[in-house]
């Protein structure tokens, strides 16, 4: 099967760059990416590459090579799904906020709706592939609406999880570990159907480095993957609280244990906590289909993975106000950084949030700088959490968009991003601004400690 053209429903973090990529090695095949919201479209669209609705190293470069020649941003769904042959279901599936399953179970109110959306408007066979981080099962439920929708289409459902790390998302497109792709390999269409997936990505990426499972082996790999990477960041966080109370430097003990090369370095620096849209939710999915199951010890396992995460960042901010006298009252605390990692403008589940809103509970007013993060959002994310009213957010958060203005005045600075510029600045100069006695609360582990209780800052960072 020969496929010539590609729709992909969703035009977020996954589906824009993922299809930019596909795009661009595969020239002669049309990808539209589509979208119902329009701002988001307009945005892809936009004549200077510097505005794309998402900030990824790379993705300017490899969207300005394709766009317009055989990638196109489109609002018109019902047109895109119509032509497509093999059609990408690349939208949200947050954690459900109501309802059976609430703050555990994914929300498969938007891929339900693609799916209904592509049975009304398909008059020929079609490829649908899951890119969404989806729980066991959701294959079979798509493959149910498709199947009934009484107009003889044959639709073939694929499981193609992502494995991006944002912040290195094109390098992961460009030379991924391993392409993922689940299908029913019992049928011909099914194994037609996989191998033309694979004829897709074999465009780039060596044969020995595509795997191809049944649905729903593809489907809890993403999951569980994702669920690993989550466990050691957890482990080494609950390993730093132990390193303050005895001495111990957590970044000795991470570099010693990573040296092993049964454990390996990655995914061993201590910090604040994770983000970001897909290890607590994928977590938490995970403990929902393991309670579901009656596994009780299972989910309790990996319900502790979070359970870690969520003290590391409440122990953050009390072990500010504890070194501050105990009271933040009145007093200014600047943050650098608000996006859950560097190298990106994602700001969800960022440790940032959750920092920023124990202090302001306190009545301590925060100021931000972040490169790539608006000011728009960051009260977004804070009138998100609804612990208090949006003027009074308002009131409590500033933001900057110089990093000298944001430290100016300041009792105490938190790194809450570990954006490489941070290291370049005039500590000198910020020194200087900042009130004194002048506290650093380093939640990242990226500055020179040595040089800043040199200059006269006093230092406190993870784990040591």
């Amino acid at each position: 099967m020969n496929i010539k053209s590609i729709c992909c429903i969703g035009a977020g973090y996954v589906g824009g760059p993922t299809m930019a990529v596909i795009a661009q090695k595969n020239p002669d095949i049309k990808v539209t990416v589509v979208d119902l919201n329009a701002q988001r479209i307009a945005d892809w669209n936009h004549t200077d590459l510097k505005k794309l609705p998402i900030y990824e190293p790379g993705l300017d470069e490899v969207v300005a090579e394709a766009r317009g020649r055989n990638l196109f941003f489109s609002t018109e769904v019902d047109k895109a799904i119509d032509a497509a042959e093999l059609i990408f279901i690349s939208v949200n599936t947050p954690t459900k906020n109501y309802g059976a399953g609430k703050g555990m179970a994914a929300d498969l109110k938007y891929v339900e709706l693609c799916a209904r959306q592509i049975a009304k408007v398909a008059t020929s066979d079609k490829i649908v592939v899951e890119k969404s981080t989806l729980p066991v099962k959701t294959a079979e439920a798509i493959q149910n609406i498709l199947d009934h929708t009484g107009n003889g289409v044959d639709f073939q459902i694929l499981s193609n999880p992502e494995f991006l790390a944002e912040g290195t998302a094109m390098r992961d497109l460009a030379v991924p570990d391993r392409v993922l792709i689940g299908g029913d390999s019992s049928s011909s269409k099914g194994q037609q159907a996989i191998q033309a997936l694979v004829d897709i990505y074999s465009s780039w990426v060596p044969k020995e480095n595509i795997l191809t499972t049944n649905v729903w082996s593809s489907e809890l790999s993403k999951l569980t993957a994702n669920a690993f990477l989550a466990q050691r960041v957890s482990s080494i966080n609950a390993l730093s609280e132990l390193c303050e109370a005895t001495g111990a430097d957590v970044q000795e003990v991470a570099k010693a244990i990573g040296m092993d090369s049964r454990i390996g370095p990655k995914f061993l620096q201590a910090s604040v906590g994770f983000g970001g849209s897909c290890f607590q939710k994928d977590i938490l999915n995970l403990v929902y289909i393991a309670k579901s199951l009656g596994l009780d010890e299972v989910a309790d396992y990996w319900h502790h993975v979070i359970l870690m995460n969520n003290h590391q960042r409440d122990r953050f901010a009390k072990n500010i106000i504890k070194t501050l006298y105990s009271t933040v009252n009145g007093k200014t605390i600047a943050f650098l950084g608000w996006a859950f990692k560097k190298d990106t403008n994602d700001t969800r589940e960022s440790a940032a949030i959750y920092v920023a809103d124990l202090l302001m509970d306190e009545q301590a007013t925060i100021k931000v700088f972040d490169p790539k993060v608006t000011a728009t959002q960051m009260q977004a994310d804070l009138n998100y959490l609804n612990t208090r009213p949006e003027d009074e957010n308002a009131t409590y958060l500033k933001t900057e968009r110089d990093p000298y203005a944001a430290l100016e005045g300041a009792h105490a600075l938190a790194v809450l991003t570990e954006w490489d510029e941070f290291k370049t600045y005039d500590w000198q100069r910020i020194y200087n601004k900042m009130q004194k006695p002048a506290f650093v609360f380093d939640g990242r582990n990226v500055l020179d400690r040595a040089a800043l209780e040199t200059i006269g800052f006093i230092y406190k960072g993870i784990g040591s």
